[in-house]
């Protein structure tokens, strides 16, 4: 059983993909990156608010699936320079209760889509 998961509060896909799918309890993300959903254009002013962008994002896919950051239980952050890690863990940080918090592993790449700096999925249960 797999439902699709689609909200006009997340960019919509640059591919064939989707927003998210819901299997059973699962929720899996695809990885979002800093598109505004309403304008589609890239939110790249500084890291910190990339990092904001691709977080409300996710928030977004995770309200339509009526979900919470509450019911992450894995995240996969992939970052084009290892120097902004700190940055953005402090507003990763900023989604999560330290106590309550998901795992994660955080992986540099040489390039992501559209060559932004940061791009986060998740996996979440009800």
């Amino acid at each position: 059983m797999k439902k699709i998961i689609t909200t006009k509060n997340t960019p919509a896909p640059i591919g064939p993909y989707n927003q998210a799918v819901l299997a059973g309890n699962t929720l899996y993300t695809s990885g979002q990156i800093a598109l505004h959903p309403e304008t589609g254009e890239l939110v790249l002013a500084d890291i910190k608010t990339e990092t904001k962008q691709v977080m409300e994002n996710l928030k977004a896919v995770l309200a339509a699936a009526d979900m919470t950051f509450e019911n992450v239980i894995k995240t996969s952050i992939f970052i084009s320079d290892m120097n902004n890690f700190s940055q953005i863990n402090e507003v990763y940080g900023e989604y999560f209760e330290d106590s309550s918090a998901p795992a994660r592993e955080t992986v540099e790449v040489a390039n992501l889509p559209k060559f932004v700096n940061v791009e986060i999925s998740c996996i979440a249960i009800k």
